[in-house]
């Protein structure tokens, strides 16, 4: 199946998802929300393992929503409008396999919250992150507010939400919000490497951990663990436990089976 504002292909185990706008620098309109949400649902299955989202062409990664549909909000469809996006990028957030951003140039607006849902970032040299929606007199809707103070601290993040102003990839990855950053050049192949790395791991303590972190984030410390615990304890029941502490004591490589 084709899509008009993306491109889909899979590398072994590994799927690939391009927002394909490159000459509106990928900006996320109505359209390519609809075709990420279908391509993810048909497209993701038992034999993908990890997944790696990125933006074609040499400038952007998504450089934002489409001015020209918020513009025509009023509050009632401006509710629908961050509802929708919201409930995407939480999908997104909630796989139970790694999702790998592949940033190769602008991460603003839209952009910088689809890449905060994704769970690991891998950064261009050349990338530019920035949360601009107070230069139009709104605030983010994707996301922006929340994720970003998650993961930079609230002083950072207000910093970015109040002036609008962008950071590069180095200010990125010293704040937390890049986890690599690398020559421009190779943004797409390092975030296929790791994804691939990634989708060896036992399945099921992969989906595990995923939904430990994003349970227990924000709750009570006790709280958390108590999540880690129910977690661990389902691990201690698979086959996978088995073969890896089997594999580990004769020394050979686990053959996780996802059981």
């Amino acid at each position: 199946m084709s899509y008009e504002n993306i491109l889909w292909e899979v590398d072994g185990n590994v799927g690939i998802l391009t927002i394909n706008r490159p000459k509106a620098l990928n900006a996320l309109n109505g359209a390519t929300l609809n075709d990420i949400e279908a391509c993810l649902k048909k497209n993701l299955s038992d034999s993908i393992r990890a997944l790696v989202i990125t933006g074609a062409g040499e400038k952007s990664f998504v450089a934002g929503a489409d001015i020209a549909e918020i513009h025509d909000l009023d509050a009632s469809i401006g509710l629908t409008f961050t509802e929708r996006g919201n409930k995407l990028f939480s999908q997104i957030e909630s796989l139970s396999i790694p999702v790998v951003a592949a940033i190769g140039g602008f991460a603003l607006g839209g952009g910088c919250e689809l890449a905060m849902c994704c769970h690991l970032r891998i950064v261009s040299e050349k990338a530019k992150f920035g949360q601009p929606e107070i230069k139009l007199g709104i605030i983010p809707g994707y996301g922006g507010t929340q994720r970003l103070s998650r993961i930079v601290g609230t002083g950072r993040a207000l910093d970015l939400l109040l002036s609008g102003r962008m950071i590069d990839a180095n200010t990125a990855f010293q704040w937390g919000l890049a986890n690599e950053v690398v020559a421009h050049e190779q943004t797409l192949a390092r975030a296929k490497e790791l994804a691939g790395q990634l989708a060896t791991a036992a399945p099921l303590a992969r989906k595990a951990i995923l939904e430990s972190v994003f349970q227990g984030a924000g709750q009570p410390l006790a709280d958390g663990l108590k999540i880690e615990e129910r977690l661990f304890a389902f691990c201690c029941g698979t086959s996978d436990k088995n073969e890896g502490t089997a594999a580990f004591l004769e020394k050979r490589e686990a053959n996780f089976t996802g059981k």
